[in-house]
């Protein structure tokens, strides 16, 4: 029982400290080092240290750096050639002010889910709805829930073959692709959408007479900006991406001769576990140079663009690597199984109930959608798998549903996003906090429990 105190203490403070600023590098491994000590398994602390912690932090980079690194230069390349700002502002000028809070929706989700990343949709789209607000005399505090719905949701755990990290980490446990469960991902989407917009438009209309307000910080100041490529140009990176990884994923990787796998050096490894990464990686690579091909006249210094994104990815995946190997830690004490025994019994019959619960606490508790999935998957994702098998459950239902599951509890206030979101619009969580929390924390895990049930209807 001490042991089992140990790792729900590790635990609180883990949330805690992240909450109060203190880096997730820093966190993970001394509080994991404190469950082990706590758990009364102190005198093997360096060799779990190094051999489990370290062990585990460092097979999920050498897994998916490729994916943070590729994918933070391509968003930096978008940002840079102003792509993702006419992909916004398009839609936004298309659906107009009557239609404020879907058009920006709609631009923060296409640039999602062509695989830019929630910060840099962010900072693209911001200076064009606070201009569109304030055109239309809407508050201002609503803007931050808006783009939370468009990135930080459907677009990011729900539809099939988003390019998002969330939507690849299951692939490796449960066998499956990025387009698992198609029906279910669509249908889940669109709910959270409609859900969100309902929700926004509701506020909207109630508290319309405030206006935009005034005295505003970190108001954008908008110029003409004459050298934008067309938005024809600034899409072609987007349909690139995203065609590229079906082509990739679904005819021509099947079709390679990929028995060399097979081979001790490459760890017997099943194509279906690599599939989606190695699409996702040519996808990118062929969405980069599209994006620099097409722009080369707009970028000042491709090379400086590129490097910032490179050592802008640094920072996530090493942030995501650490919770891995925290939660490789927790999961190797003997105290565990405890926990492990306690979630699982959640609903025995039903390891979809239990999952989705795993998930969401633990994304909620390190206020990170994909440090949650992380840890839960690599704590319990093998035990998940066999208890799909053993209760004829399909695998795609297990992926897509963890990859809901991390897209609730985690935008707690002391997500990193949430936080980072409301930097960039000049607000507070007082301000705002309140809306962001509905339509990203308490719409997508009400609609993921009603996938649950639905789902569990048909087991």
């Amino acid at each position: 029982m001490e042991g089992v105190i140990g790792i729900l203490l590790s635990l609180a403070l883990l949330m805690y400290l992240a909450y109060r600023g203190i880096s997730v590098i820093i966190l993970a491994p001394v509080l994991a080092m404190l469950a082990v000590v706590l758990a009364g398994e102190g005198g093997q602390m360096l060799g779990i240290y190094t051999q489990i912690f370290m062990t585990k932090m460092g097979s999920f980079a050498i897994k998916y750096f490729p994916i943070f690194l590729l994918g933070a230069i391509f968003g930096k390349l978008m940002e840079d050639s102003g792509s993702a700002k006419v992909i916004a502002k398009s839609i936004i000028n298309t659906l107009g002010i009557k239609h404020a809070s879907l058009a920006i929706v709609l631009a923060c989700g296409l640039l999602t889910y062509g695989g830019v990343s929630a910060f840099v949709v962010a900072f693209a789209v911001y200076p064009l709805a606070a201009a569109l607000f304030r055109e239309a005399n809407l508050p201002k505090r609503f803007i931050p829930a808006t783009i939370a719905l468009g990135a930080f949701t459907f677009t990011m755990t729900c539809l099939p073959g988003t390019s998002q990290i969330h939507n690849i980490i299951p692939v490796s446990y449960f066998g499956t692709d990025m387009y698992a469960a198609p029906l279910v991902g669509l249908c889940a989407g669109l709910a959270m959408m409609l859900g969100g917009l309902w929700w926004i438009n509701r506020r909207i209309t109630t508290h319309e007479n405030e206006g935009y307000g005034e005295n505003h910080s970190n108001e954008p100041l908008l110029t003409e900006e004459r050298n934008l490529p067309s938005l024809l140009v600034a899409l072609l990176p987007i349909i690139a991406v995203v065609a590229a990884n079906f082509i990739f994923q679904k005819l021509l990787i099947p079709s390679w001769d990929t028995s060399y796998l097979a081979a001790e050096k490459f760890g017997n490894m099943d194509v279906n576990k690599v599939k989606s990464i190695w699409s996702m990686i040519m996808a990118l690579i062929l969405a980069i140079a599209t994006v620099v091909m097409f722009n080369w006249s707009k970028f000042t210094d491709v090379n400086g663009t590129m490097t910032k994104g490179a050592m802008g990815s640094m920072l996530p995946t090493f942030n995501t690597a650490s919770e891995v190997g925290y939660g490789g830690t927790i999961a190797s004490l003997g105290a565990f199984l405890i926990v492990k025994q306690a979630v699982i019994n959640i609903s025995p019959e039903n390891p979809l109930v239990s999952e989705v619960v795993a998930v969401n606490v633990l994304a909620g508790i390190t206020g990170s959608a994909s440090g949650g999935l992380t840890i839960a998957l690599e704590a319990l994702g093998s035990t998940y798998a066999q208890l799909a098998e053993q209760f004829n459950i399909n695998p795609e239902w297990m992926h897509r549903l963890a990859s809901m599951a991390s897209g609730g509890f985690d935008s707690l206030p002391h997500n990193g996003a949430v936080i980072t979101l409301l930097t960039i619009c000049g607000l507070s969580h007082r301000q705002s906090y309140k809306d962001i929390f509905m339509v990203s924390l308490v719409i997508p895990v009400t609609v993921t429990a009603i996938t649950v049930a639905v789902l569990s209807l048909l087991i």
